[in-house]
């Protein structure tokens, strides 16, 4: 014992050493006598001098401490001559979001239009009246992430394109190569259920078909674009720019553009029915060849211009939950929605079984997707329609399982407003709907005032069909 202590003090002495050469070489810093330590008490000795670790370093100047409360940022807008919204909200963020939103879509098409906005989402950056494609390319290279030359940039290509049938002609034909390929079961589905489930404008389909893409020119494009891309209908929306310096670029770009009269949405109507179709998969799905895939869908009305029922509806998408029956990046991710805990945990014919919707403004579908073998197809049927029954039933649905669905929800925004991107179309979407842009706190109030009264009304909010009717067509022979 005698020779481990001598050894031991040996080595310290070397060590002490080396430290006293390494601490001599700083002069900046600060020093205490520390209490002894397991290593003093085995050597007997006394305790040495060591650098404090919560002392200010000489001549290093600490940040200043943040404030227990910063002030939200504000959204401003103003409305040009023309009817043209601009609005903007300024950030921390070091970068910015800037995008021009139209109130247009597929609904907005006629029957001799039809695949005009698929086409046009494509046709994005192509020449202008005074540049060239390849001249815009280039420009946007030289510009990089210049805040000031692109939007400059941006501006000239939404107001003034020019439709080249060469260009068109070489969109169309990649339009209809990805048309070849484009067997996402889950999205062929999503398409089929608003072409069966509506009449009206909702039933134009977002990608267009062969048919419609053979038909398309740059007449047609043209003229699409001078119905719909007018000033009343836009909103120029930026996150993390100042607002006075946006208008100061964008009013002399936009202010030239007509003032027309906005139109009215056109109308849809939910009439229901049955859409079944035999699918070949190539290529990425393949391995769900045997899969059949079926969807019951149902209609919301009100949509977001019901703020109370939209935001009911998104609260019970999360309490519904579900998923796949492979979690990627992990277990244990919506284990605790209903769906999960209910079906998939106790079926595992089931690949996927999971709680969707698709909120309009005047309308919307709420429903549940399923993915199966096709012997199990009538059972998953049998227990969707099971499952949104059991959600009207009160008592089925506890306060805990409610709250944590609030609390999901409310996650959910709030993480999605942390991007400036989503602030940016939060922005551009609100100004189109309602005119102005509602605060998150308005919506976590309304979503706060949710009750369990509130989702066992599911049956007076969706119109539900009986279970005859609908389960009838799946057991039919």
């Amino acid at each position: 014992m005698y020779r481990a202590v001598s050894r031991l003090r040996a080595l310290k002495g070397d060590f002490g050493k080396l430290g006293a050469s390494w601490y001599a070489t700083s002069s900046a810093v600060a020093v205490r006598t520390s209490s002894p330590g397991w290593f003093s008490w085995l050597t007997g000795e006394q305790s040495s001098s060591l650098p404090s670790l919560d002392s200010q370093l000489e001549g290093v100047s600490l940040p200043p401490a943040l404030p227990d409360y910063v002030e939200l940022s504000k959204t401003m807008s103003k409305t040009l001559a023309n009817g043209l919204k601009i609005a903007s909200e300024v950030s921390s963020n070091p970068a910015a979001s800037i995008g021009l939103y139209i109130d247009c879509g597929s609904i907005y098409e006629t029957p001799l239009s039809s695949g005009a906005t698929h086409l046009l989402e494509r046709m994005a950056f192509k020449s202008t009246r005074n540049r060239s494609h390849l001249r815009i390319v280039r420009k946007w290279r030289q510009s990089g992430p210049m805040f000031l030359k692109w939007l400059n940039c941006l501006l000239i290509l939404c107001v003034n394109p020019i439709f080249l049938d060469w260009e068109i002609n070489e969109e169309l034909k990649r339009s209809k190569m990805k048309l070849e390929h484009s067997n996402n079961p889950q999205g062929l589905l999503l398409e089929a259920i608003h072409l069966t489930g509506y009449t009206g404008a909702l039933a134009n389909p977002l990608l267009a078909t062969e048919s419609p893409l053979n038909r398309l020119n740059c007449d047609l494009l043209e003229e699409f674009v001078a119905e719909n891309y007018t000033a009343p209908r836009m909103v120029l929306a930026a996150s993390g720019v100042e607002f006075e310096q946006l208008v100061s670029i964008a009013e002399p770009l936009l202010s030239d553009l007509p003032l027309v009269p906005r139109p009215q949405e056109p109308k849809s109507l939910y009439i229901g029915g049955d859409y079944r179709r035999k699918l070949i998969l190539r290529g990425h799905y393949t391995y769900t060849l045997h899969m059949t895939h079926v969807a019951l869908a149902f209609e919301v009305p009100g949509g977001w211009n019901n703020d109370k029922e939209a935001i009911t509806l998104t609260v019970l998408q999360m309490l519904m939950g579900g998923g796949g029956s492979f979690s990627a990046g992990g277990p244990g991710k919506g284990m605790h929605s209903r769906l999960y805990l209910r079906v998939l945990n106790e079926y595992q014919q089931l690949q996927s079984f999971s709680a969707f919707n698709s909120i309009f403004n005047n309308t919307g579908l709420f429903g549940i997707y399923a993915s199966t073998t096709s012997n199990f197809v009538a059972k998953a049927v049998d227990l969707a329609v099971g499952e949104l029954i059991a959600i009207a039933i009160p008592g089925q649905v506890t306060q805990g399982q409610l709250n944590r669905a609030k609390e999901m929800t409310k996650s959910a925004v709030l993480m999605n407003l942390e991007s400036r991107l989503v602030v940016a179309e939060d922005i551009g979407r609100q100004f189109l709907t309602y005119g102005e842009r509602k605060s998150a706190e308005q919506f976590l109030k309304t979503l706060d005032a949710i009750t369990l009264k509130d989702i066992s009304d599911f049956e007076r909010i969706v119109n539900v069909p009986n279970y005859d009717s609908v389960s009838g067509k799946f057991h039919a022979k």
